[in-house]
């Protein structure tokens, strides 16, 4: 509190300001600034006066002296000072100012325009005074509290003449709003919209500019003509029009740079609602406008208005002063100072206000600092509450059921309700009440029984029918008291009867009430203690003569005591003020009796649940604490992509139970009903993996404490070990705690998952944080990338509707099956589930086949799918079970056919299936309108035990069959080809060539794309590498010869298919070498799909194997000439092909980039094969006389392809000419041979900046890539043993030619070695390589950094990175330049001309360089931003073609210490979590790395503020540099110009942001 107290403006601080004007200068104006004024000559001691008298100005006109009528005058609209003036001169009072007339006024010099506004003023007032009625003049009125802030469907109204609790105030904790009330009485139509957005303005800057929350209220009165707080309601004929009024005024006002930051702090008007004394509807509301400075908008920027327009009005109201159009607005600068505004730029004498705006200037900082620390301390938190529970027990006296509940009666008693309440209100209804006591005089017209009414039927009365005349059971039955529910109006609106004011009702309907009271409260008319009264506080209760208090006391005292008694109101405030007057009158505590925590839909979708219809009929979701809410099926339904658990799934079914068990066990998904069945009393509980606990128990609750929107964890399993069973379970178990869903279908639009997502996270949310977080389940994706895709997209919806929490909101259970059969450790967001039981898992198993056995009596010969695993997964028993069931299999049998077709489907694409109606027409069966998988099971005949039935989710749903389990899948096949002798080419061509599978029209469209997966899909691994599907190569395996026929069979099904097609082409090539059969599928797959790269890239493999293949057929060691020109014409039509490749990916990638939806890499096959293709050429013309291997003609082919000697020299330097032959074929491919390692170089060197600078998504490993660079190394080898090596023993006669040649054997074992680029050198930092080799690349550079050395500009650059990465492998080497000296070199060579070429690397490790460590900077630094500017511009320039899909890889982190140690690479974050990188991906996404304390004392973390997307960064003092989150959806909550720290990583994209807080 004390920085707060320095930075606030108190009263004593303006009282030595300026002099002690009144309230605020905008207390003297009624609508418009230009009557903003009292003159500093009017004196002090009149001043005294009218401050002694302002407490006496609420009452008539007749009793106010000279100086309050002065005082009324100079608030008057257009009306200048000098009448006020005129007025007290004259000595006119109240009395005197109640007699005037307009030719008084002229006689005294008020002119007639004035005069009549003056008259007219009076007569307003005195119109006022007369319309209050006795009761406000006389007494004040009671207090109520103020609308909620930052509201706007409450169900909260003001009454008439009732006093707001709040005074106008300042600055309080910046959280608490402060207050300003405006009469908004004294107004024309003409001037309402102009006061109206002037005040709000002027309030708004002043609130800003404060750092404080506040709402500024039309229609609450103050003194002198009301009491301070007074609700006086105006009536609003356009809502509209005031929120596009004051849209134009901010833009108006405010400057053009703050005008966005203005339109999102100040919240549009609210019009709450004000009600007459005794309770009916008025016509007049309460304007409120809230202005919220979050500091995530407001920053540490000050915000000044203009007031243009109040000159503009002033020359319009008196026609005196003049404005020139380009007169300059000036400018204020509104602070809070106390209850009022103030302008600290208002024109004064003194130089006193200057110094005070510049000193309060100098401390916004602190003030944003603190607002900021306020805002974290009222962050919401994901709320723990028990009250759901508690209202079960209360409402069913603990038999949590209202079937079986210990009341057999409910009695409501209510007050007034809002429109927006009576939807939630749908469980008054089902709790059928015996009786309602309604206090809101209008319910039958618009209120709570007009609204029940429509959906049950009433007996309306007035209290007065229940005095007892007669005997009870006959009045009763007059009232049909248990028949229907008896409405009964307590405070009239029906049969003409009068409603009363609160302060009057107790003696007008009292006494009649306490006899309906009575009545219901004895023995023979409801059952003692069997009944429960319930009051529903539907407005807020805040006076202790309430009509509800004096009921309470009633019922309090006939049922002595409280225990058939209980509220429910909807919020705390509504309760503090309930529980206080309660209190107050019946000296108790009523708190344990009281539901105040949970919204009127969660307190209606709990008591709902309690019925069994409902839990039948409805759906429910959690709120937490126990409390639930109604899912309505039309919002169940919009969320399309999500299959949603609800708390009571499965509650009152009547599914059969015994089917459902059997699919299960035989091998069927699991449901959500086996989990309710075994939850049912004389079930085991279901078994339980012993991962479930530590999910339960650890990860979950540890994703909850993270602060990001959405997280990750992942369930990694083997196929068939019950992966998706556990993930399942866990939804189960959490379905009261979480608003748990399932992803339907993986492949659906993750923008419409993402929307439906934060749906049903908000579902009865509004304008509240969520308590619950949504769990979803996702399955089956074959690809982590795509997970963490979509959690990005989510993360960005939840930031797109702003919710902001300390928690998590969203938990991605992500269910997939891994490559490893091998069991891994869990981590903090990963589990690995495996196909080996523990003993307590098996004992599990044990002891359910004991309970299976009683309802299943054949459970072990046909529960396969449950028995595989009690079995603990033993080949032995499925190979027995595959045998025993397929003994009689004749593949001539039709169902014998589709199981073979279906096993091959299982095998080869995971979660094929064939649709239930594909399987009636195979097999000739009738469809059955209902339960259609029972006939088509029957269908299979002695196979039935093998298949089970499921849902398949995609374009359509539908019924479908599929096989039980992987491993019965697997055995059947081996015991198809070994026992029965079907080969898997016979199933395949039966697939494809059996039309009669694809007539179905149902589920066509999937058997068609898993026969094209199981065909085409091929599986990338380091150890070996397929060419071709698994199916096709065991089929080539199995019966050579046989997949041509396949493959051929697979073109006639998929006729207008360019991968097919493409697929054919590289049987051809590959497989048979027929290269003209393959050029002409090749072309088929073009023309199919004329712009794929991938495609192109097939037509020049075709080439380029043909040329290899020619190679190796040419058995002699010495190539024929025509041999080599056909060889080299080939190599020729190769690299154009391979060229063109390259230039479709490119094209290809850029598109990609532009969609933004697609995240496919870029080719890079045209690339490696034209080096391939080179390769191919070094070898065939090491074959020729011309080029062998002696090593003088070694280094002629060096120099020939690097284009360093020309053909036509060597050949006359051939003694002889013995080789003309060779010559002439060769000068006609010079342009091949001179740009041949021109090429290569250029292709090696993208690559590797591709490689070294481009990641995988979070760091993730792509087999294909790694198989490629492995590729590229071994091609490089041969390039460097051509053009990295020089033999000729000749040159090193003369001593010069020796130092040359030294220096040019030095570049070469540089390139060797790819330290020659600084791609290859930074490529060092994560090969691992010993730093004994690094110290020895240093040392060759330093041979090339002599003197006498001609360097270039390239070099200077490698040396820098040389030093760099030298130094974070082994920083004590003497090699290692010292920092400054480093540094120094730096300078030197960012003031030479550097090539485009070498522009990127150069400004990266300028950027690293010269970033201040620990702040601490040199005046380099000051070259940071351009260096940073010219960094980005290369680096879009060279890599914009090829990073769609790729992540910049950040090369090294900003440490805590000076010079080299200041520079982490990756690899020393990676030691200190030591995961495997699919591990540490996770980790990264989640932002768990950088909660670990090792990373936390490596990293130093950089201060900046929060601009748009970017964040400026703190360097030095007054430079600041643009820094792009790593994940955008980090700056969640940070609007702009909010202050943030980070972690900094630099990648050649530019620095990068990470974990930013």
């Amino acid at each position: 509190m004390e920085d707060q107290e320095k930075l606030s403006i108190t009263g004593q601080d303006v009282a030595q300001s300026e002099p002690a004007i009144m309230d605020d200068q905008e207390k003297l104006s009624i609508s418009h600034p230009d009557v903003c004024k009292v003159r500093a000559s009017d004196g002090m001691a009149d001043q005294g006066e009218m401050k002694s008298q302002e407490e006496d100005l609420s009452s008539g006109i007749k009793d106010w002296s000279k100086h309050q009528v002065r005082q009324w005058a100079l608030k008057l609209d257009n009306v200048d000072d000098s009448v006020a003036e005129t007025l007290f001169k004259q000595d006119i009072n109240g009395c005197s100012l109640l007699l005037l007339d307009g030719t008084d006024l002229k006689e005294m010099g008020v002119t007639f325009g004035p005069a009549k506004l003056v008259i007219h003023a009076r007569d307003e007032v005195v119109k006022l005074k007369r319309e209050e009625p006795a009761s406000c003049r006389n007494q004040p009125g009671r207090p109520c509290k103020p609308y909620p802030f930052r509201r706007y469907h409450d169900p909260y109204r003001y009454m008439e003449s009732s006093i707001l609790d709040i005074t106008e105030s300042g600055a309080s904790d910046f959280i608490e709003p402060c207050h300003e009330y405006k009469a908004f009485t004294n107004t024309t139509d003409e001037t309402k919209m102009n006061k109206f957005t002037y005040e709000v303005i002027r309030f708004a800057a002043a609130c800003i500019n404060s750092r404080t929350n506040g709402t500024i209220h039309f229609g609450i009165g103050d003194k002198p003509d009301f009491i301070h707080g007074q609700v006086l309601g105006v009536v609003v004929e356009d809502k509209e029009a005031y929120a596009n009024e004051l849209k134009s005024a901010i833009d108006g006002y405010f400057e053009h740079k703050h005008k966005q930051t203005a339109q999102m702090c100040i919240k549009p008007p609210r019009f709450v609602g004000v009600l007459n004394k005794n309770m009916t509807s008025s016509d007049k509301c309460v304007i409120e406008v809230d202005i919220v400075p979050d500091s995530t908008i407001c920053a540490e920027n000050i915000y000044h208005t203009s007031n243009m327009d109040t000159k503009k009005a002033k020359k319009k109201a008196k026609g005196k002063e003049t404005v020139k159009p380009d007169t300059k607005p000036q400018k204020q600068f509104f602070v809070r100072d106390g209850g009022s505004s103030r302008d600290l730029l208002a024109p004064t004498t003194g130089a006193k206000p200057i110094v005070e705006y510049s000193q309060f200037v100098d401390r916004i900082p602190q003030l944003a600092q603190l607002r900021k620390q306020s805002e974290e301390k009222h962050l919401n938190v994901i709320k723990s509450s028990t009250q759901g529970s508690r209202l079960s027990q209360m409402i069913t006296g603990g038999s949590l059921s209202l079937d079986k509940s210990h009341f057999e009666r409910y009695v409501i008693i209510t007050n007034k309700s809002h429109p927006v309440q009576l939807e939630s209100l749908g469980f008054l209804v089902e709790l059928n009440p015996t009786a309602v006591l309604d206090f809101d005089p209008e319910s039958a017209k618009h209120g709570l029984q007009h609204h029940f009414e429509q959906q049950s039927t009433v007996s309306v009365h007035l209290p007065a029918k229940y005095k007892i005349t007669e005997g009870v059971e006959d009045i009763a039955n007059k009232l049909e008291l248990t028949r229907n529910t008896s409405w009964v109006f307590c405070n009239g609106g029906i049969e003409h009867e009068v409603p009363s004011e609160i302060d009057e009702w107790l003696m007008d309907k009292g006494a009649s009430i306490r006899d309906v009271i009575s009545f219901l409260c004895r023995k023979d008319v409801l059952p003692n203690k069997r009944f429960l009264v319930i009051f529903l506080l539907l407005s807020t209760v805040s006076e202790k003569m309430d009509p509800l208090v004096e009921t309470f006391s009633t019922f309090f005292q006939e049922l002595k005591g409280t225990e058939q008694i209980l509220c429910v109101c909807d919020n705390e405030r509504a309760f503090t003020s309930w529980r206080d007057l309660i209190n107050a009158r019946c000296g108790i505590d009523i708190s344990r009796r009281c539901i105040y925590e949970l919204s009127f839909a969660e307190v209606n979708g709990t008591i709902l649940s309690l019925l069994s219809e409902n839990r039948r009929l409805c759906r429910f979701l959690p709120c937490g604490g126990g409390s639930k809410v109604l899912l309505e099926k039309k919002v169940e339904r919009s969320l399309k992509t999500l299959e949603v658990l609800c708390v009571n799934q499965c509650e009152g079914g009547n599914e059969d139970k015994i089917e459902i068990e059997e699919n299960f066990y035989k091998g069927g998904k699991v449901s959500w009903w086996n989990f309710y069945f075994s939850e049912q009393p004389g079930s085991t509980p279901f078994i339980k993996r012993d991962k479930f606990d530590f999910i339960m128990n650890t990860i979950i609750p540890d994703l909850c404490s993270l602060r990001k929107a959405c997280v990750l964890m992942n369930l990694m399993h083997v196929p068939g070990c019950g992966g998706t069973t556990l993930a399942m379970h866990t939804l189960w178990s959490l379905r009261d705690r979480f608003r748990c869903a399932v992803l339907r279908d993986c492949n659906a639009d993750f923008t419409e998952v993402a929307e439906q997502v934060v749906k049903l996270l908000m579902y009865d949310h509004e304008e509240q944080v969520p308590r619950v977080p949504v769990l979803l389940m996702i399955d089956d994706f074959d690809d982590k990338e795509k997970v963490f895709d979509l959690q990005q997209v989510i993360d960005k919806e939840c930031a797109k509707k702003d919710i902001q929490s300390k928690s998590a909101q969203v938990i991605l259970l992500n269910c997939m099956t891994s490559e490893s059969t091998e069991d891994t450790e869990a981590t903090e967001d990963t589990v690995f589930i495996g196909n080996d039981l523990s003993e307590k898992e098996q004992e599990q198993f044990d002891r359910k086949l004991v309970e299976i056995e009683k309802t299943h009596k054949n459970a072990q010969k046909t529960f396969y799918g449950f028995m595989i695993m009690k079995k603990n997964f033993s080949t032995e028993y499925v190979e027995g079970v595959a045998r025993k069931t397929l003994k009689s299999f004749d593949i001539n049998e039709k169902h014998a056919q589709l199981l073979a077709v279906l096993v091959v489907l299982n095998i080869y694409c995971k979660g094929a299936s064939l649709s239930v109606s594909l399987c009636e027409g195979f097999l000739g069966l009738q469809p059955q309108p209902f339960c259609g998988t029972i006939k088509v099971k029957d269908g299979f005949r002695k196979f039935s035990t093998l298949i089970s039935s499921c849902s398949v989710e995609g374009k359509v749903v539908f019924t479908a069959v599929k096989m039980i389990h992987s491993s019965i899948a697997k055995h059947c096949l081996q015991e198809l080809t070994t026992t029965h002798k079907v080969r898997k080419a016979d199933i395949a061509d039966l697939l494809l060539t059996t039309n009669e599978l694809y007539e179905s029209t149902q589920g066509k469209d999937k058997l068609l794309q898993d026969v094209h997966h199981i065909l085409v899909k091929r599986f990338h691994s380091l150890e070996d590498e397929s060419d071709f599907s698994p199916l096709i190569q065991q089929i080539a395996k199995e019966t050579p010869g046989l997949e041509e026929t396949v493959l051929q069979n697979a073109s006639k099904r998929f006729p207008k298919d360019a991968i097919i097609s493409q697929l054919l082409a590289r049987y051809y090539y590959l497989k048979k070498r027929d290269f003209s059969e393959a050029k002409v599928w090749a072309k088929k797959a073009r023309d199919l799909s004329k712009d794929s790269s991938y495609v192109a890239d097939t037509s020049a493999q075709v080439i380029k194997h043909e040329l290899k293949n020619a190679i190796a057929n040419s058995k002699e060691e010495t190539i024929r000439p025509e041999k080599l020109s056909i060889c080299l014409k080939m190599a020729q039509s190769a690299i154009d092909a391979f060229k063109e490749t390259q230039s479709l990916a490119k094209q290809e990638s850029l598109q990609r980039s532009k969609i933004k939806t697609d995240n496919s890499p870029f080719n890079t096959s045209g690339c490696l094969g034209e080096i391939q293709v080179g390769v191919l050429v070094i070898e065939v013309l090491a074959k020729t006389p011309v080029f062998s291997s002696v090593n003088v003609r070694h280094d002629i082919m060096s120099q020939v392809l690097s284009g360093n000697i020309k053909l036509q020299d060597v050949e006359r330097s051939d003694r002889g000419n013995k080789h003309r032959t060779y010559y002439f074929y060769l000068r006609q491919f010079e342009d091949l041979l001179y740009s041949l390692k021109y090429r290569m170089k250029v292709n090696f060197d993208f690559l590797d900046n591709f490689y070294v600078n481009l990641g995988t998504r979070f760091g993730m490993k792509d087999i294909r890539n790694q198989v490629a660079q492995i590729e590229l190394f071994r091609c490089f080898r041969q390039y460097a043993e051509v053009f990295c090596k020089t033999d000729s023993a000749d040159l090193l006669r003369n001593k010069t030619m020796q130092t040359m040649l030294k220096l040019h054997q030095t570049r070469q074992k540089l390139e060797m070695q790819k330290a020659d680029t600084y791609s290859g050198i930074l490529s060092f930092l994560s090969k691992g390589i010993p730093p004994e080799k690094m110290e020895g690349i240093a040392r060759q550079y330093g041979f090339v950094f002599e003197p006498c050395h001609n360097l270039t500009v390239k070099e200077k650059i490698n040396f820098l990175y040389v030093n760099v990465v030298l130094s974070r492998l082994k920083l004590e080497s003497p090699l290692v330049l010292p920092y400054q000296n480093l540094m120094q070199l730096l300078s030197q060579v960012l003031q030479e001309p550097v090539s485009l070429s070498d522009s990127l690397s150069l400004h990266f490790i300028a950027v690293v360089l010269l970033w201040p460590k620990q702040g601490q900077a040199s005046p380099a630094c000051r070259s940071l931003g351009h260096n940073i500017s010219q960094m980005k511009t290369s680096y879009h320039a060279m890599m914009k073609e090829v990073y769609n899909g790729k992540t910049p890889v950040i090369h090294f982190f900003l440490g805590k210490k000076q010079g080299y140690e200041g520079l982490v690479p990756l690899g020393e974050i990676k030691k200190c979590i030591r995961v495997e990188q699919q591990m540490f991906s996770s980790m990264w996404e989640n932002g768990i790395i950088w909660k670990e304390e090792k990373v936390k004392d490596l990293l130093y973390r950089v201060t900046g503020r929060v601009m748009g997307n970017v964040i400026l960064a703190d360097c030095i003092p007054d430079l600041k540099v643009e820094v792009a989150p790593v994940f955008r959806s980090e700056l969640r909550g940070h609007a702009h110009g909010s202050k943030v720290s980070f972690f900094l990583g630099f990648s050649m994209r530019g620095p990068l942001a990470l974990d930013v807080n």
